[in-house]
C-alpha cells in the first residue's frame, strides 16, 4: 500500500505531530513519511480492548477510538475496491487510477489522525506506568540530599516514602517471587541498630562491597563476632543495591519499559530486596529469633569440631546435611529449652505451643506439650545415664552430647560405637538403646519441622548455613559491568 501511494505521487497526510513523540516512538517514525505499521491499523481493529500495563488497566479516549473507526472504513472502503476488481474466474482487473487514489490519500489521511491520536496516548500511558520509577527515582534523590541529616525525623520520613516506592514496585515488576508490597521500613531500621550494636554502618556495607579492604575487614570482623550479622547487612545491601538501581536509571528513563517486569536489572535488584527483607522481617526484626540463630551457629561451629564431617557438608551443601540441621537444632533445644532457642522452635511448630487445656490457657513452653514433654524427658534420661553409670572419667554428661552430635551428624549407630566405651561393659547395650530410642524421636521430631511449613523451614535452614558459611553469597553491590534497565 505504501509502495502504491509512492510510486502513484499520492498526496502525504501531514505528520508533523511525530516531532512530539518520545525518542522510543521517535525511532519507529523518524520523518514525516507514510511509514505504515501493521501495529497501528491492528490496534485500529481491536479499539475497545484494554491495555494492561504493569498490572493496570488503560482505555482509548472516545476522539481516539471514532479516529480508530473513521481508518477502519477507509480500510473496509480498499478492501472493496480490490476485491470489485476481481471475478468468480480469478482473473484480476486494475482498478480505476482515480479512484484508487482517492481511497488510498482518505486512508492516508485517516491513518495519521489515527497514529497521531493512539501514539500520543500511548506515550500517556507508559508515562504513567513509568510513574512509579520516576516516584522511586525522586524519593532516593531526596533522601540522598538529606544524607548528613542521618537520625533526624526528616531523614527517617524520606527513607519510609523510598521504602514504600520501592515496596510498590516490588508488587508490580517482580514476577519471579512473590512481588510483596507489606515489607516495611521496620526491616531496615532493626538491620541497622544490629550493624550499630557491632560498630558497623551502611556506609562501611557499602564500601566492604566495593572492595575496600579496611571496611571489608571491619565487615568480616563484625561477622565473626556474631553471625547474625551477615543477615542485618543483607538487607541493608539490598537496600543500598535499590538506591543505586534508582540513580543509574534516572540518567536513562526514556530506556525504562514501561511493562516493568520486562526491565532486566530492575527485576534482579527487586528480587534481591524481596528475598533478603522477608529473612530480615522474621530473623532480623525478631531479636529473639536473630539471638536463637547466633546461639545456633556457635553450636554447629563446635559440632563441626566434634564431628568432623559435619565441616565439609556445610561447605559443599550436601544433601545430608538437610536432614542433620533439624537433627542438631532439636537437640540444642532440648538440651537448652528456654528462649530464645524456644523462640525458634516456637516459630517452627506453632502449634505445639498453642493448644489450649482444660482452662483455655494457651500453653507457652515446650514441656506443656506432651509429646515435647516425653522427647525432653528421653533427653535428660539419655544425659544422665553417662553421668551415673561412669566406667572411666570420661563418662559425663559432656561425653554424652558428643555422642549425640556425632550420632546426628552420621545417621547411623554404627559410626558411634566408640562413644559407648566408656561405659561399664554391663551397661553399654542399655545406654545404646536409649540413645537410639532418643534418636529415632528425635527424627520424627525433626521431619515435623521440615514437613509442618516446608517455606519457613526452607527459610529457616538457609538462614542457618548462610551464618555458619560466614556470610551472605550476594553480590548486589559489587562493581560490575554494563547498567542493566
Amino acid at each position: 500500500m505504501e509502495s502504491t501511494a509512492r510510486t502513484m505521487d499520492l498526496e502525504v497526510a501531514p505528520r508533523t505531530y511525530r516531532k512530539a513523540f518520545s525518542a522510543n516512538y521517535r525511532a519507529l517514525f523518524p520523518d514525516d513519511t507514510r511509514h505504515y505499521r501493521v501495529d497501528v491499523l491492528e490496534a485500529s481493529a481491536d479499539q475497545h480492548s484494554a491495555i494492561w500495563v504493569s498490572g493496570d488497566k488503560f482505555e482509548l479516549s472516545p476522539e481516539a477510538i471514532c479516529q480508530a473507526e473513521v481508518l477502519q472504513q477507509a480500510w473496509s472502503d480498499l478492501s472493496t475496491l480490490l476485491e470489485n476488481c476481481c471475478d468468480g474466474t480469478g482473473s484480476v482487473r486494475q482498478p480505476p487510477r482515480d479512484q484508487l487514489a482517492s481511497i488510498l490519500v482518505n486512508l492516508d489521511f485517516a491513518w495519521a489522525g489515527f497514529e497521531n491520536k493512539y501514539i500520543s496516548e500511548l506515550i500517556g500511558i507508559e508515562e504513567q506506568a513509568r510513574r512509579l520509577i520516576i516516584d522511586a527515582v525522586n524519593a532516593e534523590a531526596r533522601l540522598g540530599m538529606l544524607e548528613d541529616k542521618r537520625g533526624s525525623p526528616e531523614f527517617g520520613a524520606a527513607q519510609q516514602t523510598l521504602v514504600r516506592c520501592i515496596a510498590h514496585l516490588n508488587s508490580v515488576a517482580n514476577f519471579r517471587r512473590k512481588g510483596r508490597d507489606d515489607l516495611g521500613s521496620d526491616i531496615l531500621e532493626s538491620a541497622l541498630v544490629v550493624l550499630e550494636h557491632q560498630g558497623l554502618s551502611s556506609k562501611e556495607v557499602v564500601a566492604s562491597a566495593e572492595g575496600n579492604g579496611m571496611a571489608a575487614a571491619a565487615v568480616a570482623a563484625a561477622t565473626n563476632r556474631s553471625a547474625g550479622v551477615s543477615l542485618a547487612i543483607d538487607v541493608v545491601a539490598s537496600f543500598e543495591a535499590a538506591r543505586r538501581y534508582l540513580r543509574e536509571v534516572s540518567r536513562c528513563l526514556e530506556r525504562v519499559d514501561p511493562h516493568l517486569c520486562n526491565n532486566v536489572g530492575l527485576v534482579a535488584r527487586l528480587v534481591d530486596w524481596e528475598e533478603s527483607w522477608e529473612v530480615g522481617s522474621r530473623y532480623v526484626r525478631q531479636a529473639v529469633l536473630l539471638n536463637a540463630i547466633c546461639d545456633l551457629v556457635a553450636e554447629f561451629r563446635i559440632a563441626q569440631r566434634l564431628a568432623p564431617s559435619l565441616a565439609p557438608m556445610c561447605a559443599d551443601c550436601d544433601v545430608e546435611l538437610f536432614l542433620v540441621l533439624p537433627r542438631i537444632l532439636l537437640l540444642c533445644c532440648l538440651a537448652e529449652p528456654t528462649k530464645p532457642r524456644e523462640g525458634l522452635l516456637r516459630s517452627l511448630l506453632p502449634h505445639r505451643f498453642e493448644v489450649s487445656d482444660a482452662d483455655g490457657q494457651l500453653k507457652s513452653k515446650l514441656s506443656d506439650d506432651p509429646e515435647m514433654k516425653e522427647l525432653q524427658n528421653q533427653f535428660k534420661q539419655t544425659i544422665s545415664a553417662f553421668a551415673s553409670n561412669s566406667g572411666t572419667c570420661a563418662s559425663t554428661p559432656e561425653s554424652a552430647w558428643i555422642l549425640l552430635v556425632r550420632r546426628a551428624v552420621s545417621g547411623n549407630s554404627d559410626d558411634i560405637e566408640d562413644g559407648y566405651k566408656c561405659l561399664p561393659q554391663a551397661l553399654q547395650q542399655q545406654v545404646r538403646g536409649q540413645v537410639e530410642s532418643l534418636m529415632r524421636d528425635v527424627e520424627g521430631c525433626s521431619l515435623e519441622i521440615q514437613r509442618h511449613c516446608p517455606e519457613d523451614w526452607n527459610q529457616c535452614s538457609a538462614v542457618l548455613i548462610q551464618c555458619i558459611a560466614g556470610g551472605s553469597q550476594r553480590k548486589q553491590l559489587q562493581p560490575g559491568g554494563k547498567f542493566q534497565v
